[in-house]
C-alpha cells in the first residue's frame, strides 16, 4: 500500500493508493493546533478491514440501485443486492480497489493523481471503464475531480466517502449546518428512492438556514438547488474551523453515521437513477466523459 503527502501553506493531504482514500486533511484550527479533519486509520493496513469506505472514492455507481440491476438499450444487466439493494458498486466497488497513483506534483498547487480501470463486466456493470481522480491543492481549499471514459455504454456515479468532524470532540451535535438543498429525495425504509421529490419546508430536514445538527441524524440524499454553486456549509464553535463545499453535481448525500460523530457530503447524482427515468441520467456513452468536480474550503471563523 502506497501513501503520498502533498500540503502547501494551509492544508496538508495524505492519500492511499487502496481505495484512493483521503486518509488525513490537516488544518490548523483558531488556536493554531493541527487537527485531522477526516475520520480515518493511522495505520493504512487498518482500511483493509474497513467496511463503511472511510474517505474512500466510491464506485461504479455511488448510493444506492434497486431492482437486482438496471437495463441499457434492452439489456439487462444484474448487480450483487443485499434485500434488494446493490449498494456503492457491488462486493468489491472502487473502494476497496487498489489504484494506479499515476502523478504527483509538489509545487505551489500541489496534486495527486491516481487511476483505475474497471473490466467489462465487473461487479456485473457493462464497459471497460477507465477512471481516475484528482485531489489538488489550491490555497485554503481542496479540488476533489473524478473523470471517467468507457468504450461501451454503461452507468456511473463516482463521490468521495470522507467522513467529516471539524473538531476533536468526537461529536457533530454542536457543529452548524447550512444544505442550499430545497428538496430531498422520498426514499422507502430501505432507503431506495421512490421517484418523488419532497421539499424540506416544515421538516427538521430544512437545513436552507444555518442551525446546529442537534440530534438529527441523516442518511438522505438532498436535491441542490439549481444553479447554485455552494452545496453545505459546515461549522465547529469548538475548533473555529468552517468548510464550504461546492460541486456540479445535482445531489448531495448527507450521511451522519449514528456509531460516531461525523458527517459525508457525497456529491453525486441521484441514487438509483438508472431505474428512474425522471432522475438525471447516470449514462456514460463511448465518446464522453464523466466529470465530478467537488471542492472543499476550509476556513477560521471567530
Amino acid at each position: 500500500m502506497q501513501q503520498v503527502t502533498i500540503k502547501n501553506n494551509f492544508i496538508s493531504l495524505s492519500i492511499l493508493d487502496y481505495g484512493a482514500i483521503v486518509q488525513k486533511i490537516l488544518f490548523k484550527d483558531k488556536n493554531g493546533k493541527e487537527l485531522n479533519l477526516v475520520v480515518g486509520f493511522e495505520n493504512p493496513v487498518d482500511y483493509l478491514k474497513d467496511q463503511i469506505a472511510l474517505g474512500a472514492c466510491v464506485g461504479r455507481f455511488a448510493g444506492r440501485i434497486s431492482n437486482g440491476g438496471f437495463s441499457i438499450n434492452d439489456t439487462t444487466y444484474k448487480l450483487y443486492s443485499e434485500h434488494g439493494v446493490h449498494l456503492h458498486g457491488g462486493k468489491q466497488g472502487f473502494s476497496k480497489k487498489y489504484w494506479t497513483l499515476d502523478k504527483v506534483v509538489y509545487d505551489e498547487q500541489p496534486m495527486v493523481t491516481l487511476s483505475y480501470k474497471s473490466p467489462h463486466m465487473e461487479e456485473g456493470y457493462p464497459g471497460n471503464l477507465n477512471a481516475s481522480v484528482t485531489y489538488k491543492l489550491i490555497d485554503n481549499s481542496l479540488h476533489i475531480i473524478h473523470e471517467a471514459v468507457t468504450d461501451m455504454s454503461t452507468v456511473v456515479n463516482l463521490t468521495n466517502h470522507s467522513y467529516f468532524c471539524l473538531d476533536n470532540t468526537n461529536s457533530i451535535d454542536h457543529c452548524e449546518l447550512q444544505l442550499e438543498c430545497p428538496e430531498i429525495l422520498e426514499t422507502f425504509s430501505n432507503l431506495l428512492p421512490t421517484g418523488n421529490l419532497v421539499s424540506v419546508s416544515d421538516t427538521d430536514y430544512d437545513f436552507l438556514n444555518r442551525k446546529k445538527i442537534a440530534k438529527k441524524r441523516l442518511d438522505t440524499p438532498y436535491v441542490v438547488s439549481q444553479g447554485a454553486k455552494k452545496v453545505a456549509e459546515l461549522y465547529s464553535p469548538v475548533s473555529g474551523i468552517q468548510m464550504k463545499v461546492e460541486s456540479n453535481q445535482p445531489a448531495v448525500v448527507v450521511y451522519t453515521p449514528l456509531e460516531f460523530g461525523a458527517i459525508c457530503f457525497e456529491t453525486q447524482n441521484y441514487p438509483d437513477a438508472p431505474n428512474i427515468q425522471s432522475f438525471p441520467s447516470a449514462l456514460l456513452h463511448p465518446g464522453e466523459t464523466y466529470y465530478n468536480r467537488a471542492v472543499f474550503t476550509f476556513d477560521l471563523v471567530t
